[in-house]
């Protein structure tokens, strides 16, 4: 069996360009999937709490399981190892596009998927920090950090579009999609849609 694997955090990437990614590079290598497995939801979830625990559960020796990215598997080093190691000892494989991935039962593969998953983890580590010390320069600066109090929260942009965020819903648009169309975070719509009563 062969499975394609999609993974999107909230307002990160987008579900149809993975899939793109995908099924260009199963057409190039005659590869054709069977299954396709898609969720938005933050890969510090465990894979318990995803949709990827199930199907790390089902699948078998000779399974192959594509996706864009290593970094679609989890965020940390240790979480992607884990799945690596669970899949190569169930010899199933995994290929991923971006990076050029082959999980296979040899040195390779495993010192491959440590530099990959450690070079994830520094990179998160790295941005996180320079965030860090932006803000801490601001605030030392005298700078006051967040929304101004007084001014014009976001959540008013909405203001007098009940009608058009009613339609998107209507035809599936999701709430992260509908923050992006009105320049708002997903919460600010979240919290508009509960101030209408709207079913979340």
């Amino acid at each position: 069996m062969t499975y394609g694997y999609i993974r999107v955090s909230t307002d990160k990437q987008s579900v149809k360009n993975q899939r793109y990614e995908i099924q260009r590079f199963c057409a190039k290598n005659n590869i054709k999937i069977e299954h396709w497995i898609e969720e938005t939801i933050s890969g510090t979830k465990t894979p318990e709490q995803r949709l990827l625990g199930p199907l790390l559960a089902q699948v078998k020796a000779g399974d192959l399981i594509v996706c864009s990215e290593l970094s679609r598997l989890g965020r940390s080093l240790f979480m992607i190892m884990s799945i690596l190691n669970h899949l190569m000892m169930n010899d199933v494989r995994i290929w991923t596009i971006k990076d050029n991935y082959k999980l296979g039962d040899n040195i390779q593969s495993k010192v491959l998927a440590f530099a990959f998953g450690l070079s994830a983890e520094i990179e998160r580590e790295l941005i996180s920090q320079r965030t860090k010390d932006a803000l801490a320069r601001k605030k030392s600066e005298g700078k006051v950090l967040g929304r101004p109090w007084g001014s014009e929260s976001s959540y008013f942009k909405l203001t007098n579009h009940e009608k058009e965020i009613r339609s998107l819903l209507a035809n599936e648009y999701s709430k992260s999609a509908i923050g992006r169309i009105y320049g708002v975070n997903r919460s600010t719509v979240v919290r508009f849609l509960m101030k209408m009563e709207t079913i979340i």
